[in-house]
């Protein structure tokens, strides 16, 4: 029976994805891109899920892939690691592409594919005792989980190469300070902060968070000009909407 290595739980529009093999250090073998990726799919599948939250048991967020899985398949690494990519990276587009922000809370160590999630996120909130590290190249391999393409997008191509190059184990203020994550919070206040960002997002009207996450990832993509038009087709369609009106009804009031 597969060893079940990702939960998901959706209630009241929030769902939570958890890695839930601290055991094993929440490593990424193909178990569990295949469990991440239904996860996923889920998430994107239910039209209430407003906010999706990821996080991990343990004092380890994900040390990344399973280097012992990858040995026991060695006499068929390209076709294995190839199945596992591709589970990986169907579950990180989903969540991705999908109206719904993605937080993603790092209570310990992130490396290798556990750092790219962060890296991925719309969100990334952290322990002040939590590291990242790219990792790959310490052995021997090449970033995946879109690695390649966040990072040098917050940080600069240079900056980015020097990450993935040499691999610095990074604290969660210098994460923050390069711009790859959002937060970071002392670790007695950690889960109660998490919990505080998700309930102020999910207590904003429904279309403007989905809205804003989709003008942010076109904005990367286009020029100014087409931007301005993003923007301006946005407002007015979402000004137009009913829901909004009553919003802005209570608004001036208070």
């Amino acid at each position: 029976m597969e060893r079940q290595k990702i939960a998901l739980e959706i209630s009241d529009g929030l769902a939570r994805i958890t890695f839930i093999d601290p055991e094993r250090h929440n490593t990424i073998d193909l178990a569990f891109t295949k469990q991440l990726s239904d996860a996923a799919i889920q998430c994107e599948s239910d039209p209430r899920v407003k906010v999706v939250l990821l996080s991990a048991r343990g004092r380890v967020f994900s040390f990344g892939g399973d280097l012992n899985e990858f040995l026991a398949n060695r006499d068929n690494i390209q076709p294995h690691i190839r199945k596992m990519t591709a589970y990986f990276h169907s579950a990180l587009l989903t969540l991705k592409r999908m109206p719904a922000p993605l937080v993603v809370a790092v209570g310990g160590m992130a490396a290798g594919g556990g750092f790219s999630i962060a890296c991925t996120a719309d969100m990334t909130i952290a322990k002040r005792t939590a590291k990242f590290c790219s990792a790959y190249t310490r052995s021997g391999l090449t970033p995946d989980g879109g690695g390649t393409f966040f990072l040098p997008r917050l940080v600069g191509p240079q900056k980015a190469f020097d990450i993935m190059a040499t691999n610095p184990v990074l604290s969660a203020d210098e994460a923050h300070a390069l711009g790859i994550i959002a937060r970071v919070v002392d670790d007695e206040d950690f889960d109660s902060e998490v919990e505080a960002v998700i309930a102020g997002l999910m207590s904003l009207p429904s279309q403007s968070l989905s809205r804003l996450k989709g003008l942010l990832h076109k904005s990367l993509d286009v020029s100014l000009e087409q931007q301005f038009e993003n923007e301006a087709k946005s407002i007015a369609e979402i000004a137009a909407t009913e829901a909004t009106m009553q919003t802005l009804q209570s608004f001036l009031k208070n």
